[in-house]
């Protein structure tokens, strides 16, 4: 099999490429591609129709707004991708808000005249698909010997998360905001995540898209923990966002504000990516409900304390 040219057009299939050892195949990647680092050497073959730089309420008005004409939020550089040539095209179909949608991918193939690439499209939904996901892109670079190795390594490292939580009396209710305004929950993998991790959700379950819910909701539950973790989102833009949440009536009575366990977490480089770092997402949760039994160094990374 010669070797390929892949271009990957969302950044989990980015992380797991290079996790499965193709770093050096690639030859291009997408706006939001962003780790390893040194991903970001490669050109840039897609781009946003969306202004990033808005409020959270903007930015899911203009969202809403694509969606509902049936566009797709991103652009495909569909000169670029025939310079770059590639052999492999990987994607994803499980949320055309996180990444290039297979539609755009595929009207973009067809315009290619030259290297006719393979489109790899990725769906996951829960956690069991993250796993298939590695195991899929592996097979498509023609290695799927790698994606058993590094699934091993992974299972792993969460079985033993699961082995030292299981014992734990306590398993907290924790809240996984997703988006702040308006209020979205996270689910998909996340819940599992949780289990993992020794938690409970106070909504949303494995395999389901993430959901909108109302402020008394979480008023009526009283979680433990409150972690928000909103899609694309690093720690600094998620604490800017924070005000409107801590503003509403009733947000100063919760049990977790009280007690101080409200946690910024960096959504974007770890729950929001259905990759290898799932099993750091698991850490931090691991650190957020039960910090006196795991420390996996993720504090000030990961996560920080929200301070009002």
């Amino acid at each position: 099999m010669p070797e390929p040219r892949i271009v990957s057009l969302i950044a989990s299939a980015t992380e797991i490429v290079c996790a499965l050892g193709f770093e050096d195949r690639m030859v291009g990647r997408s706006h939001e591609c962003d780790f390893p680092p040194s991903v970001e050497k490669l050109p840039v073959c897609s781009s946003s129709k969306v202004d990033v730089d808005g409020s959270s309420r903007a930015i899911d008005d203009q969202v809403r707004a694509i969606v509902a004409d049936a566009l797709s939020v991103y652009r495909v550089d569909t000169r670029l991708l025939d310079e770059l040539a590639p052999t492999v095209i990987v994607t994803q179909t499980q949320c055309e808000v996180c990444a290039v949608s297979l539609k755009d991918v595929e009207q973009a193939v067809c315009e290619l005249v030259s290297s006719e690439p393979r489109i790899v499209s990725l769906e996951p939904m829960d956690l069991g698909d993250v796993f298939s996901d590695l195991h899929s892109v592996a097979s498509a670079l023609g290695r799927p010997e790698r994606a058993e190795r590094l699934n091993a390594g992974l299972t792993a490292r969460l079985d033993a998360i699961r082995e030292r939580s299981g014992g734990l009396a306590e398993r907290p209710v924790i809240a996984c905001i997703e988006w702040i305004d308006p209020l979205m929950h996270a689910e998909n993998w996340v819940p599992e995540l949780v289990e993992i991790a020794g938690g409970k959700v106070m909504l949303g379950a494995a395999g389901r898209h993430s959901g909108y819910f109302e402020f008394e909701r979480m008023v009526d539950a009283d979680p433990d923990v409150i972690a928000v973790m909103p899609c694309g989102f690093d720690i600094p833009r998620t604490a800017a966002e924070m005000p409107p949440l801590a503003a509403r009536p009733g947000w100063s009575d919760l049990s977790a504000v009280k007690n101080g366990r409200v946690f910024l977490t960096d959504g974007n480089q770890f729950f929001n990516r259905p990759g290898p770092r799932v099993v750091e997402s698991a850490e931090i949760l691991a650190e957020l409900l039960h910090p006196e039994v795991f420390d996996f160094g993720h504090r000030g990374t990961g996560w920080t304390e929200w301070v009002g």
